[in-house]
């Protein structure tokens, strides 16, 4: 699915699983991902947003695996659409995540929003 007709599709609400890079950017991208996940709130849109994974430690603390199980089964049994942030090719996590959108029969657009 292009982005054009995800943008015809304005009636239809989606559950959108958003999956980008994060490792090794300035804050993790999340910036981003709480700027588009907040565009796609306010059209409607059930979204599940990564950076939003509830973690009060330190970064190397992260529960990578524990996370990623519950990011796998967000797409596998309730998501109808993943969208792939800027730079997604160079993330080893969203690759993974757009694979396995693709054995699932997910609809997948790249965003060309404004960031």
């Amino acid at each position: 699915m292009t982005i054009e007709q995800f943008a015809s599709q304005k009636s239809r609400k989606r559950i959108i699983y958003l999956s980008g890079p994060m490792t090794g950017l300035p804050d993790y991208n999340y910036p981003t991902f709480h700027r588009v996940t907040a565009q796609l709130r306010a059209s409607g849109h059930r979204v599940y947003n990564p950076a939003e994974y509830p973690h009060d430690g330190a970064p190397e603390d992260f529960p990578i695996r524990q996370a990623f199980a519950s990011y796998c089964t967000f797409i596998c049994l309730e998501a109808d659409m993943i969208i792939l942030l800027p730079g997604w090719q160079n993330s080893k996590g969203a690759l993974a995540e757009r694979q396995l959108a693709l054995n699932c029969g997910i609809d997948i657009i790249e965003w060309l929003g404004e960031l």
